[in-house]
């Protein structure tokens, strides 16, 4: 009787323990948002402003009417999507930087299928034209994945390098091989009718790539928690040389990983030029790929709350505006909020290794 008692003592603390864990870990980015925006306050005060009249305006620009919250989740989905790229190579243990390289490359892809096939029905053009993006986007992932998981080269050094090719490849194009004729800005021929994607909301520019990016989320949080895929690329994440003992071939997996962490980047680029843009534009994206990597870290590598984070930098972002004009803060003050957003968060996590060090050295003491 005493050891049933006590077993199911055990098991009640176990899940009293697990939920605490949960709650830390959903309140950590919320925290964080907080402090950021805290911090942030003291630039508006020397700024001459009222934080509160300042940031009325942000959220009001952000969220004010169904326009601009159209247009806050319209910015926030290149975001999700290059956040979940991030937060699956990094899952793996591998630093994908080149979110944004692959990101443009992938527009390429998408363009020229876009401006091609006139008169293919819209259920074969549209996938066809965001699978071209997505493969361009994988296969350039899958270079700096090779020469890192085979070769030893470090990826993040390679990925970023990689970026200002695909960047500046991008210009080259849209000012010669594929601009249009007779246009004085350096730009493609529009996307066909057939490969746009659709909107979603009547009477907003809301397209279909905001369902694109939620499924993918909750796709990649099933893979992450009920396959052995997703268990591999935890645990090689976590010890690499544990899990090839264990017989998982760590190389192939990060190779695998970097492949469709591109892909993913890929959709993102693809979906901005069939939604957005309606066709290529040089620096059609800016900064995109490098804030994902600050999307995955607020949410701490959880596709679920790289929903949640991209929806935050992309507010921030669409209301920055609306504050500039009505306070005069410029719309740069939103990076700082953001950067301190994601130091709080990762300075929280090494909160706790801090206090058990501080507590077994007064203990020692």
């Amino acid at each position: 009787m005493s050891s049933k008692i006590s077993l199911e003592d055990k098991t009640q603390t176990t899940k009293v323990g697990f939920n605490w864990a949960s709650l830390i870990k959903i309140l950590t980015p919320a925290l964080g948002i907080l402090a950021g925006a805290l911090v942030g306050s003291i630039v508006i005060v020397a700024k001459g402003v009222n934080p509160v009249t300042a940031y009325y305006y942000l959220l009001e620009g952000a969220f004010g009417s169904l326009d601009n919250f159209t247009a806050s989740l319209i910015k926030s989905i290149p975001l999700g999507l290059t956040g979940l790229a991030v937060a699956l190579s990094y899952k793996a243990g591998i630093f994908n930087i080149g979110c944004e390289g692959q990101l443009y490359l992938a527009a390429v892809g998408a363009t020229v299928v876009g401006t091609s096939f006139a008169g293919l029905p819209s259920i074969i053009h549209i996938p066809l034209a965001i699978l071209a993006g997505a493969l361009l986007g994988g296969l350039y992932a899958l270079i700096p994945g090779i020469l890192k998981a085979y070769k030893g080269f470090n990826e993040i050094v390679i990925t970023m390098l990689m970026n200002y090719i695909a960047i500046y490849f991008v210009s080259y194009l849209v000012q010669g091989p594929i601009k249009m004729p007779d246009q004085f800005y350096p730009q493609s021929a529009p996307i066909l009718e057939s490969a746009r994607l659709p909107f979603i909301i009547p009477g907003t520019r809301l397209h279909a790539g905001f369902l694109i990016v939620l499924a993918l989320a909750v796709l990649l949080w099933w893979v992450f928690n009920k396959t052995t895929f997703g268990f591999q690329i935890r645990g090689v994440g976590l010890n690499q040389r544990a899990m090839e003992y264990g017989g998982t071939n760590s190389k192939q997996l990060l190779v695998k990983v970097m492949f469709l962490s591109g892909c993913i980047a890929g959709i993102a680029g693809a979906g901005e030029i069939l939604g957005v843009h309606m066709r290529l534009l040089e620096n059609f994206s800016v900064n995109v790929g490098y804030d994902a990597i600050a999307v995955a870290l607020l949410a701490d590598l959880n596709p679920l709350g790289v929903l949640l984070s991209a929806l935050f930098f992309g507010s921030l972002r669409n209301g920055a505006n609306s504050m500039q004009i009505s306070t005069g803060i410029p719309t740069a003050f939103v990076t700082i909020v953001q950067a301190l957003a994601v130091l709080f968060v990762v300075m929280s996590a090494g909160l706790p290794r801090i206090l058990k060090k501080w507590r077994r050295m007064k203990a020692n003491a």
